[in-house]
């Protein structure tokens, strides 16, 4: 089905493995899918594609702006042409005039999801994950951390044995990796505009990315209230995750568990 004819990096990928007291207990190999190499350029599609995918159709009534009686007077008498409500110099009806109609209105039929082919986004995800192997590209988007190597890899036991929040803080910071939560916080502003207004009143940078193999466990709902963190599965993770607006190299952290079915997920298959 797939190509096995991939172009990986020439050294396979080994990074730390963690315990829930923030202790280096191994070492772990990651899957094939980190070893492509990162094609920024199809990473930005792939996000403009799932990113459109989301957005609703939207249109206008067809009768807005032109729900009255204004009428143009015509030509000789000293003004415009501009329809004026009756009895009144006040114009209406055109996209010129306060309440008139918008010259080009949104409309449904417009096509604004933008296409791509199932193997280029399967493609831009593994892309985006060997983005997260290189500290350089993570550290170029403006994650801040300490830690030895990226992602950061931790055992399964950690899901169950980190409860609460106040504990998963002590772990992110004895994994070198809090300072980023901390930075999302601070960065947090007001919207500027009638955003405010519409559920969108902040704007909040996005942190650290935890792929789980149990998104219910005791610490994906630990973390999943701090500043700009996200929560996703091995079986559901993309671009959206990967590589927030269309920029690759997302601070992450995995399990153990998460990562082998990654390595199932993107595995190559004879063609």
């Amino acid at each position: 089905m797939y190509s096995s004819m991939l172009l990986y990096l020439s050294q396979p990928v080994i990074v730390p493995v963690y315990n829930e007291e923030g202790d280096k207990v191994g070492d772990a190999l990651l899957p094939d899918a980190f070893r492509v190499p990162v094609r920024k350029d199809l990473i930005r599609r792939a996000f403009l594609s799932e990113f459109t995918a989301r957005l609703q159709p939207k249109g206008r009534d067809p009768m807005a702006g032109k729900r009255t009686s204004a009428e143009s007077v015509g030509a000789h008498h000293g003004v415009s042409r501009v329809p004026r409500v009756k009895g009144t110099m006040r114009g209406a009806l055109v996209n010129m005039t306060r309440g008139g109609r918008l010259a080009h209105p949104p409309r449904v039929e417009k096509r604004i999801h933008e296409e791509i082919n199932k193997k280029e986004k399967r493609l831009a995800t593994m892309s985006a994950l060997a983005a997260t192997a290189i500290p350089e590209m993570v550290r170029a988007r403006g994650h801040v951390f300490t830690a030895e190597a990226t992602p950061v890899v931790v055992k399964p036991s950690v899901l169950s044995a980190v409860e609460k929040t106040q504990k998963a803080r002590e772990l992110l910071d004895k994994l070198g990796i809090l300072a980023d939560v901390e930075r999302a916080r601070r960065r947090a502003r007001v919207r500027a505009g009638k955003g405010k207004m519409r559920g969108r009143r902040l704007k909040k940078p996005v942190s650290i990315l935890f792929i789980l193999s149990d998104p219910y466990s005791p610490l994906a709902r630990s973390v999943s209230g701090l500043p700009g963190v996200t929560v996703a599965t091995p079986s559901q993770v993309s671009v959206l995750e990967l590589a927030p607006g269309g920029v690759p190299g997302r601070l992450t952290v995995i399990d153990e568990r998460a990562l082998e079915e990654i390595g199932l997920r993107f595995r190559v298959k004879a063609p």
